[in-house]
């Protein structure tokens, strides 16, 4: 019987795994565009913090009803942590960039984090492969010959910001996978909730305020990113970094770049020169290395 659970869980595995990485690239990469459109009405913070409230209290609900038992003590601590790292920095800080910078070198800028993911990996022992880090580096050097085409500037604050945020989301993924957390879903809304409590103290606390009447665009793109950035990506985020290698788990943030790149055009009218077109391409050869090095594994 053990048997036949453990191929039906590798089953599982190849289906689900699949999925989960189309989820990240695809929807990830159209936050940033997103995250753009909200903030012309809501505060970054505040942005974040109601955004992960929202999310957290509508997925920890229905799982509540659904006969899910709640994270224990250590558990929630354990979310506590995680969130403040991945949502908290890590997605706070995203949003206090672009404000400053454009959505396009937010989401060159946070393509860094695979590099820190593999270094903080290795510092608990969990090195990357050659092969991993072939595909790791031919994806960093997509994103900078990405970054050449773009024609993007923004601040010192901003690129700083964006920085923090990948290394703060890196060790964040590192870090949780060595410790006692919360089952499946309850995992993705113990950390909204938790980082949602810590973004509204900051946004509150800086000075930021809801606005009386934001536009339908801004409140359509909170509500887009609270269902699909939110709830379903990064339940897929979770569900990728338990079960696969930190490499492939954090491959998105390299296919991001080019898809909030396209969607970008598609819906804000920006120019694609072939400089972004090569880097795209690049881009994808470093994520294809590092996945056929897991399928050799």
């Amino acid at each position: 019987m053990s048997e036949i659970a453990a191929t039906r869980g590798h089953a599982d595995e190849r289906v689900l795994i699949p999925l989960a990485l189309f989820a990240l690239y695809v929807i990830w990469g159209s936050t940033y565009l997103a995250i753009r459109f909200a903030l012309a009405s809501y505060p970054p913070f505040l942005l974040a913090g109601v955004r992960f409230l929202g999310a957290g209290l509508a997925l920890f609900a229905f799982l509540r009803l659904r006969g899910i038992a709640a994270p224990s003590r250590l558990q929630w601590r354990n979310a506590a942590v995680t969130g403040v790292l991945l949502l908290g920095f890590g997605n706070g800080l995203v949003c206090f960039a672009e404000q400053r910078v454009s959505s396009g070198i937010a989401a060159v800028a946070v393509a860094s984090m695979p590099l820190f993911a593999a270094l903080f990996a290795g510092l608990y022992g969990q090195w990357s492969t050659r092969r991993e880090t072939v595909g790791l580096l031919v994806g960093f050097a997509g994103v900078i010959v990405l970054n050449l085409g773009s024609g993007l500037s923004g601040s010192h604050l901003g690129a700083m910001a964006l920085i923090a945020a990948a290394m703060c989301w890196a060790f964040g993924s590192a870090w949780s996978k060595r410790q006692d957390m919360p089952a499946g879903p309850m995992n993705t809304a113990a950390q909204m909730l938790c980082a949602s409590l810590a973004l509204l103290a900051v946004g509150f606390g800086s000075g930021e305020r809801l606005p009386p009447h934001p536009t339908w665009h801004a409140t359509a793109a909170l509500v887009y990113l609270a269902v699909f950035g939110s709830i379903i990506a990064f339940s897929a985020y979770l569900y990728v970094l338990r079960h696969a290698r930190p490499a492939l788990a954090t491959s998105y943030a390299y296919v991001n770049p080019p898809v909030a790149v396209l969607f970008g055009v598609l819906l804000a009218d920006e120019h694609v020169g072939p400089f972004d077109l090569a880097g795209m391409a690049v881009i994808l050869l470093g994520v294809a290395v590092i996945t056929l090095s897991r399928q050799r594994r």
